[in-house]
């Protein structure tokens, strides 16, 4: 039987604990999934381990935009890596690009070499590279772990040409594993279970929910003025149950 896995993007311990009910297989933490996540607080990361079995595999990001980093920005991640290293974490999830699109091979050096014995995820910055066939290459090269991928296109639907050949790279060289993210639903992983060969899939899972709050306080943003300050974003453990039946063919 394929080797399935599915794991789950959370940014809340609240997130963290209803994936591990409705049954994914790791965590990846992070902060502000809302504006695609950045780098999650270490107290965060403390209360999602003390209270979840999963294994966890935090995303490094200091900043919302692209992946390059100025020097200040590379020293960040570079420290967060030690961090999480130190305090447990299964894996990291990162990624630097040069001006012309291409990995930062030196940067990237430096993060695999301080993650140490940890895994290592390759994030979105591969579906914003100039070339993912070479960039599949240089991840190889590094010994990355898994690529997180949505087939260079806003939704894994859309992209599901290049996640097959990515696919079939994989299976030529074993490794890195192609993790199918962005827009992924239980029926999108049906059809992609049906179309491609692909077996690890990230989702979010999130239902949107209404804050407790009952006075409220309008035209006060504390951000973008086109978010609602009284939306939670929390994942759905029968949505997240919903997906592993459906990677599990069921």
């Amino acid at each position: 039987m394929p080797d399935y896995l599915l794991e789950c993007c959370v940014d809340s311990v609240e997130s963290a604990l209803a994936a591990q009910e409705g049954g994914a297989d790791r965590l990846e933490l992070c902060a502000a999934l809302v504006i695609g996540g950045i780098s999650p607080g270490l107290a965060l990361f403390e209360q999602v381990k003390a209270n979840c079995n999963l294994p966890i595999r935090v995303l490094l990001r200091p900043r919302f935009g692209d992946f390059l980093y100025s020097e200040f920005e590379f020293r960040i991640i570079k420290r967060e890596v030690a961090l999480f290293r130190e305090a447990g974490a299964e894996g990291v999830v990162i990624g630097c690009l040069q001006t012309d699109g291409n990995l930062h091979m030196e940067q990237m050096r430096e993060l695999i070499a301080e993650a140490g014995d940890m895994k290592v995820t390759l994030h979105r910055a591969f579906d914003v590279c100039a070339d993912p066939i070479k960039a599949y290459e240089q991840a190889r090269e590094l010994g990355i772990d898994t690529i997180l991928t949505s087939g260079q296109k806003r939704e894994c639907l859309m992209g599901m040409p290049l996640l097959q050949e990515l696919c079939a790279l994989q299976q030529e060289t074993g490794a890195p594993r192609i993790m199918a993210g962005a827009g992924v639903t239980p029926d999108v992983i049906r059809k992609f279970r049906a179309q491609t060969s692909i077996t690890s899939y990230h989702l979010s899972a999130k239902r949107i929910m209404d804050s407790d709050m009952r006075y409220r306080k309008e035209d006060v943003p504390m951000g973008l003025p086109v978010m609602d300050e009284y939306s939670i974003f929390r994942t759905d453990s029968k949505i997240v149950a919903e997906a592993k039946e459906a990677l599990l063919g069921k």
